[in-house]
């Protein structure tokens, strides 16, 4: 049996609930931003995923107007951060309402490393780092798709197999639901079949219709 939930009978607030609980789990953008006025911001995004690959554009997704999305409107720059395992409180520090004088990078304790072709810092402590160019921002909703081009990309050495990143160096934190939290987990492997590979005597799917 099955529930059947209407998102108009269930209001906007909760099916916010409904939906990040079933849309997991979430990869974090942890975007550093700096203010017009020169204030370094960071903060984690769990709507954040990879829009294009040539170019090379990643995107995350305010669902409300705060600091990331005002900076990077203002300056057009922004860093997206890898989110580790390690810096699991830091990470969930940024993501405290600080007003827009305070930065989060003194808030938490967190090290700031220079970009090479953006003027937001890095996470010093963050093994990896997407140096941005806004691409487009779109409105959606009540939120904005906030498109960046990677202008650059730096990862630590260590994180590195071989010319891939390897994700259980790299340890990745994801978003579940309410205030849940993953680690990477088992990792499990398969490789996709080529169509003339299929076996011949699979049966033929059933028509659902």
């Amino acid at each position: 049996m099955r529930v059947d939930i209407s998102p108009e009978e269930l209001g906007p607030k909760d099916f916010y609930k409904f939906l990040t609980s079933v849309v997991i789990p979430r990869p974090i953008a942890w975007v550093s931003t700096v203010s017009a006025d020169g204030v370094l911001n960071l903060a984690p995004h769990s709507f954040f995923t990879v829009a294009s690959t040539d170019p090379p554009i990643v995107q995350f997704t305010p669902t409300a107007r705060k600091d990331s999305l005002n900076n990077a409107e203002a300056t057009g720059e922004f860093v997206v951060n890898f989110a580790p395992e390690a810096l699991f409180a830091e990470i969930n520090g940024t993501g405290t309402n600080f007003p827009p004088e305070v930065s989060e990078f003194d808030a938490v304790g967190l090290g700031t490393e220079p970009s090479l072709t953006v003027r937001p810092p890095r996470v010093a402590e963050s093994p990896v780092a997407l140096e941005c160019r806004v691409h487009e921002i779109i409105p959606v909703g009540n939120s904005w798709l906030v498109l960046g081009r990677v202008l650059h990309a730096a990862i630590n050495e260590e994180m590195m197999d071989g010319a891939h990143p390897e994700a259980t160096r790299l340890k990745p934190l994801a978003r579940l639901g309410r205030n849940e939290w993953s680690r990477l987990g088992e990792l499990v492997k398969i490789d996709r079949i080529p169509y003339r590979d299929w076996p011949k005597n699979q049966p033929a799917p059933k028509d659902r219709g």
